[in-house]
């Protein structure tokens, strides 16, 4: 039951917000509350696994490869953590900034549906079921993308919907592909079948349309374009769990499928394949961002920029690096969704993203100036902070790969990556205030508390994981022995 929890918690917290729908007022506390207890659930289920190994769940009374499992091992665990602590503090953020227009949209019954969505992806063993919690998840960001209607939304909306219906396409087209040459879509049991295929090419061309699926769905080159197209569109709590969490549910399926049941051609997938697309992720990506001069659009590009420090570790395929890449996504999970949390504050402030239009804010704002440096240090990359030490796991397993036009490109864009971040405090918080800006009124001190909160308790949680790096590095050892972890995961099943 308690591998249960994670799931059902915020599917419970949907339906009673649908249910509750005229109520707002009741609809805010339920999700407070609710995403509390999410976190409690995760925490919970994070210690079990820690101390005593993979947990696994068959339902229906059907034992695996034919039911449906759910397992959680201690990357599933790390990331539904991550997502729970995510989910809570967009819950107290949205307090101040959703307006009751939006709400009114239904905001809250699907911001839980997708977080249930998010953590089923997740927990579940079974590649189908993988599939059924990635549709979950994305209908519920296609509603949360357009609330409220503005134009702007719907533009954004188009490309999101246009490339992620393409991207499921794909994958369930590569789900019957797999289960009619494998007979199984068990996680654990494809990997085992495959390693013993005797028709490798059949399984690479599989493979690779499991890759441009999950590659849509992370934003990695050459189609991540829908994301800086569609994030800076809606409410900024609508943006920062969208810049946590989705994309990086497609890196994590990526790292499942080609670390687990796709390693039979790693030539061709990973050194090829996975190498050029993680290198011209984050080289496409920090130069869109070097080009913006508005905070969310910069931010999002950094979205896909970081994905290819992501990718790329995957694409190295040994321990450290893959290692490095662990670190990484969880990681980039707290600083991404703390970023436009700040960018968010700032708007509040003075009513817009634009840089030209924004300035002073070190001396009118001195505290979210130090909120501000604790997280974008860490995106450049910065010691002692969580993003130095993710940088530096990777780009040392290309040079002892001897990869090095993948360590010159992920040295290149953390340099770039301390530009934009320099760049928006420059202009941000640094030069004067224009006088055509606009100051809108002070914060009152409950508005103060739910919005400086869950900035707050983030940038705690960079410098902790940098302080305490050793301790996190070893969370994310999980992959060092592939072989032990698919064999216990298939004998519990």
């Amino acid at each position: 039951m308690m591998l249960l929890m994670p799931v059902l918690i915020p599917m419970l917290a949907a339906a009673i917000s649908m249910v509750l729908w005229k109520h707002q007022t009741l609809q805010r506390w339920i999700s407070v509350f609710s995403n509390f207890a999410l976190l409690v659930a995760a925490g919970t289920l994070f210690t079990t696994v820690y101390n005593d190994g993979i947990q696994v769940i068959t339902l229906g009374g059907w034992d695996a490869p034919f039911g449906i499992s759910l397992v959680a091992d201690l990357l599933a665990v790390i990331m539904v953590t991550v997502s729970a602590v995510v989910a809570f503090c967009i819950s107290i953020y949205a307090l101040a900034t959703m307006t009751k227009e939006h709400e009114k949209f239904g905001f809250y019954p699907l911001l839980h549906l997708m977080l249930a969505g998010v953590i089923g992806s997740f927990l579940t063993g079974d590649i189908f079921n993988l599939y059924v919690w990635f549709e979950i998840m994305l209908v519920a960001s296609f509603g949360l993308l357009i609330l409220g209607g503005e134009r702007s939304q719907m533009e954004g909306a188009l490309k999101y919907v246009t490339l992620n219906l393409l991207s499921s396409a794909l994958f369930l087209s590569a789900i019957g592909l797999l289960y009619a040459y494998a007979g199984t879509l068990n996680m654990a049991d494809l990997g085992q079948k495959l390693a013993m295929s005797d028709s490798p090419e059949v399984v690479t061309v599989i493979s690779l349309l499991f890759l441009v699926a999950f590659g849509i769905k992370a934003a990695a080159f050459p189609l991540f374009f829908w994301l800086p197209a569609s994030y800076h569109t809606p409410p900024v709590a609508i943006s920062a769990v969208f810049a946590g969490l989705l994309t990086k549910v497609g890196v994590y399926a990526l790292y499942r499928v080609f670390s687990v049941i796709f390693i039979g051609d790693i030539g061709f997938t990973h050194s090829t394949l996975l190498m050029w697309m993680g290198i011209f992720t984050m080289v496409t990506g920090v130069l869109g961002a070097a080009a913006q001069f508005e905070v969310r659009r910069i931010l999002s590009f950094h979205i896909v920029s970081q994905i290819g420090y992501m990718i790329l570790g995957l694409a190295l395929f040994t321990p450290l690096a893959i290692l490095g890449g662990v670190f990484y996504l969880f990681h980039h999970i707290v600083v991404k969704t703390n970023l436009f949390l700040i960018g968010g504050v700032m708007h509040r402030l003075h009513g817009t993203y634009d840089l030209s239009r924004l300035g002073g804010l070190y001396k009118s704002a001195p505290f979210l100036a130090i909120l501000f440096a604790i997280p974008a240090m860490s995106l450049a990359g910065i010691p002692p902070l969580s993003g130095f030490f993710a940088k530096f796991v990777v780009i040392k397993a290309g040079i002892e790969a001897k990869e090095w036009i993948g360590v010159i490109a992920s040295l290149a864009v953390g340099l770039l990556t301390m530009y934009s971040m320099i760049k928006i405090w420059a202009e941000a918080f640094w030069k004067k205030l224009p006088e055509e800006a606009e100051t809108l009124p002070p914060l009152s001190d409950s508005e103060r508390l739910c919005l400086y909160l869950p900035i707050i308790l983030m940038a705690g949680i960079t410098v902790t994981i940098g302080i305490n790096a050793e301790w996190f590095v070893n969370l994310a050892l999980w992959p060092l022995n592939r072989s032990s972890i698919l064999s216990s995961t298939f004998k519990l099943c």
